[in-house]
């Protein structure tokens, strides 16, 4: 089968290759999925280009953790009604060495999730890491109905799902943009209000939207460098829900001032998520996708072949949406 594969750490022109390998079988509880759309995440950029230790112990790597596509196969233990059954996939290449960046991928059985037929394959391979991830930010600490919720960077993959989730939970949603097209995209997402990245106008919106007392949860990309404006934004009580600190890696914490506002800090790892949390998203995953409730971007569709290049446009960022493989 063709398959990317990267057999040293480094920039993607120099070590990920498209080359033919053996098409994998599928082992006891897993499927065989034939793969038609993979998505480059920003983890799977990081991994390539290193530090990434152990990564390679084994021998080469097919990157990706997210894609979709149809089960060929199946192994001992799982039904036989699953051959045939349009699917989107997470974690393949989670504590594993071969992703979705191929024709084929053999995987858990519990990893395949069946993808309705009113969706489209491109829009299943955007449901792992962006869309889980949203989920568990926003309802790792309980439902968010009647309460304001603060998505910052709204128009990123994470927050454009954020959004969505919690309007359609029943809350309030106040997001920050960087420039009027990203704020265009928050409120097509459904945000109540968006305005910049911190400052003034922020505070003032929110205590507007929540007649002084802050919003009750936040859903955040950049926790280190946002946390001084966060403290003003929140209530008493609140859930600050991070997924990424990438300006500022190794934040300091105001202790004293967060432990006397009584602030709950969820640090979200998708990969680490509990499966029950896991279930919880795919569960609304299917829900959603099945009722078309759910808006998706795809800013860029690359064929297999150039694969470099979709980790490329990931490293140089500038637009909005998702990066597709098609395989």
């Amino acid at each position: 089968m063709k398959a990317a594969i990267f057999s040293a750490l480094g920039a993607a022109e120099d070590v990920l290759v498209v080359s033919s390998i053996k098409k994998p079988s599928p082992a006891h509880g897993e499927v065989l999925v034939r793969i038609h759309c993979s998505a480059v995440n920003p983890s799977d950029v990081k991994k390539r280009s290193g530090p990434s230790p152990g990564l390679l112990d084994d021998g080469f790597v097919i990157p990706h953790s997210d894609g979709s596509g149809i089960i060929e196969s199946v192994g001992v233990g799982v039904p036989a009604s699953r051959v045939g059954e349009r699917v989107w996939v997470y974690q393949a290449q989670y504590a594993r060495r071969f992703g979705t960046a191929c024709e084929y991928v053999a995987l858990p059985a519990n990893r395949a999730v069946s993808l309705p037929a009113t969706s489209s394959f491109s829009d299943g391979a955007c449901m792992g890491i962006p869309a889980m991830t949203a989920h568990r930010c926003v309802f790792s600490d309980g439902s968010v109905e009647g309460k304001t919720v603060l998505v910052t960077g709204g128009a990123g993959r994470v927050g454009h799902y954020a959004i969505q989730w919690a309007k359609h939970a029943g809350a309030q949603v106040v997001a920050t943009a960087s420039n009027p097209q990203a704020e265009d995209h928050c409120f097509a997402a459904g945000a109540d209000a968006v305005c910049p990245h911190g400052g003034g106008e922020l505070i003032r919106i929110i205590s507007e939207m929540t007649s002084g007392k802050g919003v009750d949860r936040v859903v955040d990309g950049e926790f280190g460098a946002n946390l001084p404006g966060l403290l003003d934004a929140v209530n008493t009580g609140a859930v600050i829900a991070t997924y990424s600190s990438m300006a500022v890696p190794e934040p300091v914490l105001p202790f004293r001032r967060m432990m006397f506002m009584d602030l709950t800090l969820r640090l979200v790892l998708v990969y680490a998520m509990p499966e029950s949390a896991k279930q919880h998203a795919i569960d609304d995953i299917t829900e959603y996708l099945g009722r078309g409730m759910l808006q998706h971007r795809i800013a860029h569709r690359v064929p297999l072949d150039q694969v470099a290049e979709s980790h490329q446009l990931i490293e140089k960022g500038g637009f909005y949406g998702a990066v597709v493989l098609d395989v």
